[in-house]
C-alpha cells in the first residue's frame, strides 16, 4: 500500500494497525516513494545493564538471582 505524506500523517495510528498485522505501507511525496513503514525487530527479553553486548533476561526472571555470567558482567561494568 502506498499513501502520500499528507494521508500518512493523518492516518498514522491506522497505518502502524496495518504495519502491525503484516502489511507493507510506503508514504510517498508527490507520487514518489520515500520512506517504508515496518514493524520493529524485537528482542526476547530485557538488557540487564546499559552495555551494547550485555546479556539478556527473560521476563519472568527479572526479579530472580543473576546468574553467575550475569553477575560477571555486572561486576565489570565499573
Amino acid at each position: 500500500m502506498q499513501v502520500n505524506v499528507h494521508e500518512a500523517k493523518t492516518q498514522l495510528s491506522r497505518l502502524l494497525e496495518l504495519v502491525e498485522s503484516g502489511e507493507k505501507v510506503i508514504i510517498a511525496r508527490q507520487g514518489q516513494p520515500v520512506a517504508e513503514l515496518v514493524p520493529v525487530k524485537r528482542r526476547k527479553g530485557l538488557p540487564l545493564g546499559i552495555a551494547k553486548d550485555a546479556p539478556l533476561v527473560s521476563d519472568g526472571d527479572w526479579w530472580g538471582p543473576l546468574t553467575d555470567e550475569e553477575m560477571e558482567v555486572w561486576l565489570a561494568q565499573d
